[in-house]
């Protein structure tokens, strides 16, 4: 009792100074009024803003204040981010046991009056004013100026009164609590834990907030292209059957991308769901999931300009032309077929597009997704699943992906037959889910839908398809996106295109309702403000979308090696995970057909499927493309060959400035591939640690959204920069490497390699680029 006594006394005393410091604020600078924040921008104030306050914001802020997992849910990426400030509700919280409200930035209120009442709390003043009141009463500018009065660090590593992990207890206090917070935290000032901001950035900050913050409206977009908006939205807004239905597929497919339809990257847009035709202003429709009930008539499908400035992390950028208008229409348009109703949006039915999109034909759902695969991948990556161990600890640290050729597999017969059994398959589609019941049901499913397909494979009629390369699509001869690497990076991943480092320990192939189903569980059925147990179960459910891209791998391998390669990449597996990946259900007879020369299968599998591939294999991230020498170049390769001893010290993600003679001139990614027994382990991943088969990759440019550590590295020392990270054995030898070549968070030229990076970033992507997040920066 006494506890709770105290714990009571202890709330009402916090709520008192609140009140008490609300009180001071509203008499000297009048009650709180977000009206203010709206104002008239003229001319010169627009320009100020777009020329020296938002290069500030979008270098200095964003890389932490981007995404769902910006710190107090601030996202500086856009004026209207500022204006709805903050909130001390986390997005990514790992414990509820209850869906919270969805708060999306531009979709779950449309004012700032909308956002208070939904809990965020101002960071521009909202009072009178006056230079003192949009000083004081500014939670930016008091954040800047804390940061600025503590000064340069004093030593390398950080104490431990800084909180970097992503699960730390964030202190998201209103202007009114920030006196004592300030006293609390005197070290927590804004840029956290990095360099102030420099004396000229401050001052164009202070002089801009003392003014007002003012903020110009966003730039429309000129005619020309506004022709082109309305015409791609008459394309998508067709009254008949057919054209709403597949409008819808292409929405539910594309609604995360950034759509552009010139050659310029000023303007892009995103494709959403509106109550209003093309013609009239946008009322987006704001559900949790795009599939979701729109709970009006009529859906129209609209262009939208988006408003907030490029972060890496979620950008997935298509360009929308007349050659992919063109190759949508032979898609969707050259079978002659009929749409015969609107499949409505019931949960059962438009939770699963095995039944929503029955009447268009598989082949075109597959042609369209394999056009744009790297994407189609990248979505689960750079969705909403954008953090976290658990999301993503269902996949190898890096492994190679293959697709299965659509004219080769989807005969009618073949077609009909899967269609028909994987509309059996449910995915998790509430945002409060039971895992454990949730993963029994899913299970038997799972295991009904593989024996089914197994019978498939080996029925006669198959048999007149070979198991050999030709069932690869090989992407026509043109189509890049044929061959896909994957990296995990322990709570986040990358996806590029072609076969990047050196030969993985496993791989997928997939086919249509493989990637149909991985797009349905971990980008259009992903709620990330679900429950504990739907964030579980759809990681269950992943494992076995894993496992069957790995069997399907497996099959063009002689039939006498898949269970002993399958038992080498489940090594220590638990006798549940077991039972299920060498059950009978999923094993097929039938012999591979791929003719063998050497005793080692997988590697000459890998370099036939390369040979096969060779005029699409994507090569940008090759050290070939860099401007190193040959020497440099066989110096990394030689790195990249070593195996275990003090690898296991690098940090996930390594971006790597190379200058000459200071001046930036590449930039190298160094990726630390970490081995595991399996990854079948869903909380104790530790456990199936390997790190004597730990590995490195390295490539030209950036890899990997969040880098854990920068360094800058002189073109006449790279060498030995390679020799040292090769010969790593203990924690104080990473130190040690630090020393000579980390620009740690504490480092005086750290914005200097910084904006190299992303200069040099932008140069060599300028559409893929964008800013990167620095919340994964360690400190050591």
């Amino acid at each position: 009792m006494s506890r709770w006594l105290t714990f009571l006394c202890l709330i009402v005393l916090v709520s008192g100074c609140a009140a008490y410091a609300t009180h001071q604020f509203d008499t000297v600078f009048g009650e709180q009024n977000s009206q203010h924040r709206v104002v008239e921008v003229s001319e010169e104030d627009s320009a100020f803003y777009n020329e020296h306050v938002k290069p500030i914001l979008d270098s200095r802020c964003v890389s932490c204040h981007a995404c769902y997992d910006a710190p107090c849910q601030l996202k500086l990426t856009a004026p209207a981010g500022l204006e709805r400030g903050g909130s001390k509700e986390l997005v990514y919280d790992g414990t509820r046991l209850l869906a919270s409200s969805p708060t999306r930035l531009f979709i779950d209120a449309n004012t700032t009056d909308e956002w208070r009442s939904k809990g965020f709390h101002p960071v521009l003043n909202e009072r009178d004013q006056s230079p003192a009141a949009n000083l004081q009463g500014s939670l930016l500018y008091r954040a800047i100026a804390l940061r600025a009065k503590q000064g340069s660090f004093t030593q390398p590593v950080l104490s431990d009164e800084y909180d970097f992990s992503l699960a730390r207890d964030q202190q998201c206090v209103s202007v009114e609590e920030y006196n004592q917070f300030e006293q609390d935290y005197p070290n927590w000032g804004m840029p956290y834990g990095l360099p102030a901001l420099s004396p000229s950035e401050y001052d164009v900050l202070s002089r801009w907030l003392a003014t007002g913050g003012k903020m110009p409206a966003a730039a429309q977009a000129p005619a020309d292209l506004k022709k082109k908006v309305a015409l791609w939205e008459s394309r998508l807004n067709g009254d008949d059957l057919k054209t709403q239905l597949v409008s819808r597929y292409i929405y539910e497919h594309l609604y995360l991308y950034s759509l552009y339809l010139d050659d310029g990257e000023a303007f892009r847009f995103q494709l959403v769901r509106s109550k209003t035709p093309p013609g009239e202003a946008i009322e987006r429709i704001a559900t949790r999931r795009p599939y979701d009930d729109p709970g009006v008539e009529r859906v129209y499908y609209r262009l939208w300009l988006d408003q907030e400035v490029k972060v890496q992390k979620n950008h997935i950028p298509m360009q929308l032309d007349e050659a992919r208008y063109a190759r949508w229409q032979s898609y969707f348009y050259s079978s002659d077929y009929d749409v015969t109703k609107d499949p409505g949006y019931e949960p059962e039915i438009a939770s699963n597009p095995f039944k929503t999109f029955q009447e268009i034909p598989t082949h075109a759902r597959y042609r369209f997704l394999l056009d744009h695969s790297q994407k189609t991948i990248m979505s689960f990556i750079k969705g909403p699943v954008c953090r976290g161990q658990v999301a993503v600890n269902v996949i190898n640290d890096q492994f190679w992906v293959y697709f299965i050729d659509p004219e080769v597999v989807y005969g009618k017969g073949s077609t009909d037959y899967l269609e028909d059994q994987v509309q059996g398959l449910d995915l998790p589609a509430s945002s409060n889910s039971l895992p454990i019941a949730s993963w029994v049901r899913f299970s038997e499913q799972q295991k009904s839908y593989l024996s089914a397909k197994a019978a498939l494979i080996e029925s006669a009629g198959f048999n007149n398809t070979p198991l050999d390369l030709d069932l690869i699509w090989d992407g026509e001869g043109v189509n890049t996106n044929a061959a896909l690497t994957i990296f995990r990076h322990f709570d986040n991943a990358s996806v590029v295109k072609g076969m990047v480092g050196q030969q993985p320990k496993t791989a997928w192939v997939i086919d249509y309702p493989l990637l149909e189903r991985i797009h349905y569980l971990l980008v259009a059925g992903f709620d990330v403000y679900g429950n504990v147990g739907h964030q579980l179960v759809t990681r269950l459910y992943m494992d076995f979308l894993r496992m069957e891209g790995e069997m399907n791998f497996l099959l063009f391998l002689p039939k006498e090696d898949r269970e002993s390669v399958r038992k080498y990449w489940y090594r220590d597996v638990s006798q549940i995970i077991k039972d299920y990946i060498f059950s009978d259900y999923i094993k097929v007879g039938r012999q591979s057909e791929v003719q063998y020369v050497t005793d080692d299968h997988q590697s000459e599998l890998y370099e036939k499927l390369r040979e096969k591939l060779s005029n699409v294999l994507d090569h940008s991230h090759d050290l070939e493309q860099s401007k190193l020498t040959r020497d440099q170049r066989e110096a990394l390769y030689k790195l990249q060959a070593v195996r275990g001893g003090g690898l296991v010290h690098l940090p996930n993600v390594s971006t790597v400035l190379v200058t000459q003679q200071g001046v930036p001139l590449e930039v190298i990614s160094l990726i630390h591939n970490k081995a595991h027994a399996n990854i079948s382990s869903l909380l104790d991943e530790e456990e199936t640690r390997l790190p004597d088969e730990d590995g490195v990759t390295l490539v030209k440019g950036v890899l990997g959204d969040y880098p854990n550590v920068l360094m800058q590295v002189e073109e006449s020392e790279l060498i030995d920069w390679a020799k040292q990270v090769g010969s790593l054995q203990t924690a104080e030898d990473y130190s040690v490497l630090l020393d000579t070549f980390g620009i740690r968070r504490t480092h005086p030229n750290f914005w200097f390699v910084s904006d190299a990076i992303a200069n040099l970033n932008k140069q060599d992507r300028p559409r893929e680029s964008g800013i990167l997040d620095y919340n994964r920066l360690e400190n050591r």
